[in-house]
């Protein structure tokens, strides 16, 4: 799996690195049990202060996405009643389009954006 940061979405980088491991973990890309890097590791990697990758972590945690023991490190779980990808997505959209109405997109501006995006 690979975590990208981008400075420029305005999006807070604890939250990118939040959203991509959730996404990895939904597409199966990153399957139940595998180790996470150290949170230092990861900080050095994507060029982020620890308490960014600490933070996405807790997060992470705290949502029932990763376990973490002294012994294992931080581990991939699966949460009890785990969102649908579909579902992920409507919330995805849902969080898009009220963005693009605060910018004072049209529908049209939007769907180009998406369009634009996919590619």
């Amino acid at each position: 799996m690979k975590i990208v940061v981008d400075t420029e979405t305005g999006l807070a980088p604890w939250r990118q690195v939040h959203d991509q491991v959730v996404r990895a973990v939904t597409t199966g890309a990153l399957p139940e049990g595998t180790r996470l890097p150290p949170i230092r590791q990861l900080a050095r990697d994507l060029g982020l202060a620890s308490g960014t990758v600490a933070r996405a972590y807790r997060e992470l945690e705290a949502a029932g996405w990763v376990t973490t023991a002294r012994s294992r490190g931080t581990v991939v779980t699966i949460p009890p009643g785990r969102p649908e990808p579909a579902a992920l997505l409507r919330s995805a959209a849902a969080d898009f389009a009220t963005t693009a109405r605060d910018l004072g997109a049209t529908l049209d501006d939007a769907l180009d954006a998406v369009r634009a995006a996919w590619s």
